[in-house]
């Protein structure tokens, strides 16, 4: 079986900003989406209502995990869900989103948003949400730890989420000296973010804390099983992200993610015509 080892790693710097949109830190930079592939950008914030409000989207799919607070999703087909620390939501943004994330009354909403892309032949199709509540996602116990699977199939258990492309989230809890080796896909692309603790990760057992993030080898093209090799030096937490590579040219402009500037004019042309539909209220 393919071990996986830490490819790159950084400490994510975070940018204080005031009210409403409190602090923010990139997590993975859009500039290297292809070696990001299919994954473009995620973000962490902490932010009160006010922050984002009604906006587009296009030509992606974005997956918001919640830390802490309460996060409030409204969308202008008529959707609405409140997630709390531990939920998590997949919006197709396909052909045209418009929704709103906001801070519930008085908390500040701390959440981690991926951009996930989508390919060419995707790209056009309806827009779609899913919630996974933190009890929906099945747990696996193990000696001085949790593996609990939100999207993807790890450790004979398969998690809720039901994206349009090959993709995977779990969240890994280790006691102080616990050991875990995670499965994933040898084909995927993948990526760790430590969200508290400090460990060991990767055959060469590279060091990662708090607010690190670290890019995985894989073996591309690859249709059997990798392990990634855990070990908590402190009572860690980490979330592990996995996709199939596209492949294709990627233009990321503002709120959309096309595969060319005239697809991106376009979708900005159709968006202020009203294409996308009235206002998330």
């Amino acid at each position: 079986m393919f071990k996986r080892d830490i490819k790159k790693h950084w400490k994510v710097q975070f940018e204080e900003r005031g009210m409403p949109h409190v602090q923010a830190g990139l997590v993975l930079n859009p500039q290297n989406w292809r070696e990001l592939d299919p994954f473009i950008l995620m973000a962490e914030d902490w932010f009160k209502r006010g922050t984002f409000s009604d906006h587009p989207h296009r030509g992606f799919q974005t997956v918001t995990f919640v830390i802490d607070g309460r996060l409030e999703h409204i969308d202008n087909h008529g959707g609405h869900s409140i997630l709390e620390a531990g939920d998590m939501q997949y919006m197709n943004a396909g052909s045209g989103a418009r929704h709103a994330e906001e801070a519930v009354e008085q908390d500040i909403a701390h959440t981690l948003q991926l951009w996930l892309n989508l390919p060419k032949n995707l790209k056009d199709t309806t827009t779609s949400y899913q919630n996974v509540l933190s009890e929906e996602a099945p747990v696996v116990q193990f000696n001085g730890g949790t593996l609990k699977v939100y999207s993807g199939e790890t450790a004979g258990v398969k998690g809720p989420l039901e994206p349009l492309v090959p993709f995977a989230l779990s969240e890994v809890l280790l006691a102080q000296g616990a050991e875990f080796s995670y499965e994933l896909p040898e084909g995927h692309n993948a990526f760790l973010y430590v969200l508290s603790g400090d460990l060991e990760a990767g055959e060469s057992h590279i060091n990662l804390k708090k607010s690190t993030a670290a890019t995985l080898t894989f073996n591309d093209g690859g249709e059997g099983l990798s392990k990634l090799f855990l070990k908590a030096n402190k009572r860690s937490r980490v979330l592990i992200y996995s996709g199939q590579p596209i492949k294709e040219e990627v233009v990321a402009y503002g709120p959309f993610v096309m595969n060319s500037m005239d697809e991106i004019r376009q979708a900005y042309r159709e968006y202020q015509e009203g294409k996308f539909g009235g206002e998330a209220k």
